[in-house]
């Protein structure tokens, strides 16, 4: 691969017999794009004045509550559900999946204007991102890793849970990035009256165009 202007020769391995001088874990641009992410979302919808609704009765400290509460909430009944579908149910936990974000876009609608509901329902997306490197790929190969230095047959599940997670990441970036491009394109997506529906549809097509990108 290329990276910041060097050269790099990558062979995929399923299992390390024998551990390199150095290993590179890529964790830190995940945590970085998340983390200005965040202060964004913070500085242009909550300091900025662009969080409110003004059909809604709800005092913007609750709309604030819940923008942030969605998050970490979002995270663990993402999670939970996929720890639990493991090699078993992952087609239904896939549909689950979607009607939960889908549902996060609806409520979301309803307290807080539909700028706001998008750009949450799109940090959202890259808090799970985020997460899935941090708390469940990179542990994960870690604990490979510190059984191969010592001797032992790695259990190779927790690569197969790295490689689930970083698919579904894979299919989450195109919907991410469309949402990011809505901002340019107003009256059809987050000012439609349809809004959150518009949203559905678009994340349907981003995950499909993510599939046909991963394909090739």
């Amino acid at each position: 691969m290329v990276h910041s202007g060097g050269f790099y020769v990558v062979e995929k391995r399923r299992v390390l017999e024998a551990m390199p001088r150095t290993l590179h874990w890529f964790k830190w641009e995940a945590g970085l794009t998340w983390l200005t992410g965040l202060a964004l979302l913070l500085l242009v919808y909550y300091r900025g004045g662009l969080l409110a609704n003004a059909d809604s009765e709800l005092p913007a400290t609750w709309a604030m509550a819940i923008g942030l509460g969605v998050l970490p909430l979002g995270w663990l009944l993402y999670d939970q559900l996929w720890v639990r579908a493991e090699g078993r149910a992952e087609s239904l936990a896939a549909v689950i999946s979607y009607a939960l974000v889908v549902a996060a876009g609806l409520g979301l609608s309803r307290v807080m204007s539909g700028r706001a509901a998008w750009m949450h329902v799109g940090t959202l997306l890259g808090t799970l991102m985020a997460a899935n490197v941090w708390l469940r790929i990179i542990p994960g190969q870690r604990e490979m890793v510190t059984a191969i230095e010592a001797g032992q047959p790695p259990d190779v599940s927790l690569g197969d849970r790295a490689k689930q997670r970083s698919k579904h990441n894979t299919f989450v970036v195109v919907p991410v990035v469309l949402i990011m491009l809505s901002n340019h394109f107003p009256t059809a997506t987050y000012g439609h009256k349809h809004g959150p529906w518009v949203l559905a549809v678009l994340l349907l097509a981003g995950a499909a165009a993510a599939s046909l990108l991963r394909k090739r």
